[in-house]
């Protein structure tokens, strides 16, 4: 497999976790958890190692993601509209607006795509909601993620603190964002992530920029469960 980090670059030059921030009240039953403060009892680890070939020995995300959810990525303008619109709609408005670049749908910055390797903090908005009654806007406090560049050249993103986490690989796109392909973890009991493709209501494909010096977000539209739109930001 060509290594992502090599594509990524090349792509490049061709076109190319708690301490702040109560969450908001309340979150359906029927979903997920919301994240809790703190580590769960032991890290999550993958479900095999990560070893060159992963996500099946290539380095195209359109390869690797399932028709409906490469359409989903296709309908992510539609995902920020409408998640926003519905935040401000349900009185979410002057928190949305203090989010400024991380929820400016036209943010992505050009170059440096690639975030180097090590620990980050990270911390989840949801704007708008797939579910009767939702609130319409959920901000989470900081936990803890991780930049993983692997022997084989794959960059892996993993959201290793929370009761919601998430692990997967970052692929090149464009010059202004990657691709992520992963997976879901919920609760304090698992502590492995399925790859994408196992169970498809864990599956996560969304898009990877950077916003600012030492800051990135990934952005998911149409999540399965929650929202409209799901943001992870990332801060050195």
């Amino acid at each position: 497999m060509r290594t992502l980090i090599a594509v990524a670059t090349l792509a490049v030059l061709l076109a190319a976790c708690g301490e702040t921030s109560a969450p908001a009240p309340g979150e359906p039953a029927a979903l997920p958890p919301p994240e809790a403060t703190g580590a769960p009892p032991s890290s999550p680890s993958p479900a095999g190692p990560p070893a060159e070939g992963e996500q099946g020995g290539t380095a195209d995300w359109r390869q690797v993601v399932s028709a409906a959810d490469a359409a989903s990525l296709g309908r992510l303008d539609q995902a920020w509209r409408l998640g926003r619109a519905e935040a401000e709609d349900k009185g979410f408005a002057e928190k949305v607006e203090a989010l400024g670049p991380l929820v400016d749908p036209n943010a992505g910055q050009a170059d440096r795509l690639q975030p180097p390797p090590g620990t980050y903090r990270c911390r989840a908005i949801k704007l708008g909601t797939n579910t009767p009654g939702g609130l319409g806007y959920l901000e989470y406090p900081f936990f803890r993620c991780t930049i993983e560049l692997t022997a084989g050249g794959d960059l892996i993103l993993t959201k290793v603190t929370g009761s919601q986490r998430t692990r997967g690989l970052l692929y090149p796109d464009t010059d202004r964002r990657l691709v992520y392909v992963g997976a879901a973890a919920w609760g304090m009991d698992e502590t492995s992530f399925l790859r994408y493709g196992e169970q498809n209501i864990r599956d996560q494909v969304g898009v990877f920029e950077r916003i600012g010096a030492d800051r990135w977000r990934l952005v998911i539209p149409w999540p399965k469960v929650d929202s409209k739109l799901e943001i992870l930001e990332l801060v050195r």
